[in-house]
């Protein structure tokens, strides 16, 4: 008998890189609950007491704030983000879209 487990992504954001991976990937799709969800994976994978305290909330804050279907605060998520120890880079949708045209074309 084979005994399976329920996948859990957190297992898989075990360091920085992941966690770039991740966020980038969430914020590449420009879908905010998306990117909400994936905040709160790694919050996890993290531990949320220590997230909470780093961003300065109580645990069930973070909690509340980071689940599905809630809608909070910019400045939450921004104290999430450095609470991760993470910055958010703005670039050109015009130079980020060229330089995915041009990574496709070697990869062909």
């Amino acid at each position: 008998m084979v005994t399976l487990s329920r996948f859990d992504p957190v297992e898989m954001i075990d360091n920085a890189e992941a966690v770039a991976v991740f966020l980038a990937d969430a914020f590449d799709t420009g879908d905010a609950d998306y990117i909400q969800h994936m905040l709160g994976l790694i919050a996890r994978s993290k531990g949320m007491a220590e997230v909470a305290e780093k961003a300065g909330l109580g645990r069930e804050s973070l909690y509340k704030a980071l689940k599905d279907g809630a809608s909070p605060r910019f400045d939450t998520i921004l104290r999430v983000v450095h609470a991760l120890n993470l910055k958010l880079a703005l670039v050109s949708a015009t130079e980020a879209n060229s330089a995915e045209d041009a990574d496709d074309e070697a990869a062909a």
